[in-house]
């Protein structure tokens, strides 16, 4: 069995490696947003067969998928009444059951053809997903039946050496933060049915329009307003998702004025900036901007944990990028999620999720 680091090895190499070994129908131990998981190709029987003999898992009992937006209607059918929803859950720690295409190997579909999808926020599976180009296993790397794992030190003291010999690859992240495997949601029904809670519940969503600059400062002071009424010990970390030009700086802008700071400025080229403050019970707005982060490794300098304290609010900008710290995140942190969009040349439109 191979081994590389996310410390040590390039992104590149761990795409590379990865994506020779799912082309040769090999079994690959890897990190998510969630534990680990067991990757093959999703349209390779003798891939899936291998992975389902080192799960011991009862044939019939279906397993979920890795896709991308590229990917998502070519694999399960999306009723366009759904797609909104799934829209408003993906990306992020949900595997959400649709009826299949038949574009996977049909071990891995339910009895009644309907199949688990999932488009996680973290970027170096969404990463080798586009580069693959086809669906990629997403189940958790344990024996059926037993708890999933957070180490691959964990996982391997739990095997045999015959269950050893099935792992072509493994890629080390270290020890993830303990969370609970995705939020299980069934949507081949009108009535959408959570099958297995995770540690991410289907939050309470808004929709703001705004025709300004002003109108964008008011809805996030509001917002800043009901996130501190609030009485919770946790920091505040606001993701704020968006295209160029769709309002996230000015969003962060009106944060800034209503906790007395008149000069924030996107940190583009320094990734962060912190300002202090002394309202409201909070001591420091954090601003991220992670425009320019393109490889994991670089989020280890953030120095990320260190602001993670009860008097501070963190936003992040770019927020499609956070992939590799939202576990942290939602494991320290009072969580909100923020995507700006263009409406036309003067509005936008903010959907909150609390």
């Amino acid at each position: 069995m191979k081994r590389l680091s996310t410390r040590s090895s390039s992104k590149k190499e761990i795409l590379t490696k990865t994506i020779e070994t799912l082309k040769s129908g090999g079994l690959v131990i890897f990190p998510s947003d969630t534990v680990y998981g067991l990757l093959v190709d999703a349209a390779n029987q003798k891939a899936v067969e291998k992975l389902i003999e080192f799960k011991s898992r009862p044939k019939g009992k279906a397993i979920s998928v890795f896709v991308d937006w590229s990917l998502l209607d070519k694999t399960v059918s999306v009723d366009k009444n759904m797609l909104q929803r799934v829209k408003d859950l993906f990306p992020g720690p949900f595997t959400i059951i649709l009826p299949s295409k038949d574009a996977v190997n049909k071990l891995l579909e339910s009895e009644d053809r309907n199949l688990g999808v999932r488009i996680p926020d973290f970027q170096l599976i969404n990463d080798l997903v586009a580069e693959f180009k086809k669906p990629i296993t997403a189940t958790s790397a344990n024996l059926s039946g037993r708890s999933p794992h957070h180490s691959v030190k964990a996982l391997l003291n739990s095997l045999s050496g015959k269950k050893k010999a099935l792992i072509d690859l493994i890629v080390d992240a270290g020890t993830l933060p303990r969370r609970k495997p995705s939020t299980v949601v069934d949507m081949t029904k009108p009535k959408i049915k959570i099958l297995r809670k995770g540690d991410m519940e289907l939050k309470n969503k808004s929709v703001h329009v705004s025709n300004s600059e002003k109108e964008t400062k008011k809805i996030a002071q509001d917002l800043l307003k009901q996130i501190l009424s609030k009485k919770d010990s946790k920091p505040k970390a606001l993701i704020i998702k968006g295209t160029l030009g769709a309002g996230k700086t000015v969003f962060v802008k009106g944060i800034g004025e209503h906790l007395g700071i008149t000069n924030i400025i996107s940190p583009t080229y320094v990734i962060e900036y912190e300002y202090k403050v002394n309202k409201f019970g909070l001591k420091s707005l954090i601003h991220f901007d992670l425009y320019t982060i393109s490889d994991p490794e670089e989020f280890k300098y953030l120095g990320i944990e260190k602001y993670l304290r009860s008097s501070n609010l963190l936003c992040f900008e770019w927020g499609e990028r956070a992939g590799e710290v939202l576990p942290l995140l939602q494991d320290k942190s009072r969580i909100v999620m923020i995507t700006a969009e263009h409406v036309d040349e003067k509005s936008r439109k903010f959907t909150i999720e609390l």
